[in-house]
């Protein structure tokens, strides 16, 4: 099986649909899985997939030019023990792009997924 990578981005904010609808368009075109916390500050991205398809989908982020962007966890290989909820990465084998509204929301999926540690130490958070 191939391994899964995954990056992590933050902006000032995610508010232009036009923009998120690109980031579906690329999510779908790559397969891979994208959760975007949008709607205001701050903006963060989450993607997970292939190590082409995260590559490709931060170089079509990158293309959008979003201010102040910030690669905070360039795509690297999901550690083994990231894997604690399997239940829930079973919904992360959907490829596309979906959305929260909060922070919470979004630090709530990445501790469903069992990556909170990893996620708090890319937002410096930790």
């Amino acid at each position: 099986m191939e391994p899964f990578y995954h990056a992590l981005i933050r902006t000032h904010h995610i508010t232009s649909r036009k923009k998120v609808a690109s980031l579906r368009k690329a999510a779908g075109k790559h397969g891979c899985y994208a959760l975007l916390r949008s709607g205001g500050c701050p903006g963060i991205m989450y993607c997970k997939g292939s190590q082409e398809a995260v590559r490709e989908w931060v170089s079509a982020v990158q293309r959008l030019r979003y201010k102040d962007f910030h690669l905070a966890s360039k795509p690297a290989e999901i550690q083994p023990d990231e894997f604690i909820n399997q239940k829930v990465a079973k919904a992360e084998d959907q490829h596309g792009l979906f959305e929260v509204e909060t922070v919470s929301e979004f630090a709530h999926a990445m501790e469903q997924r069992g990556i909170s540690a990893w996620w708090r130490r890319a937002m410096e958070f930790a």
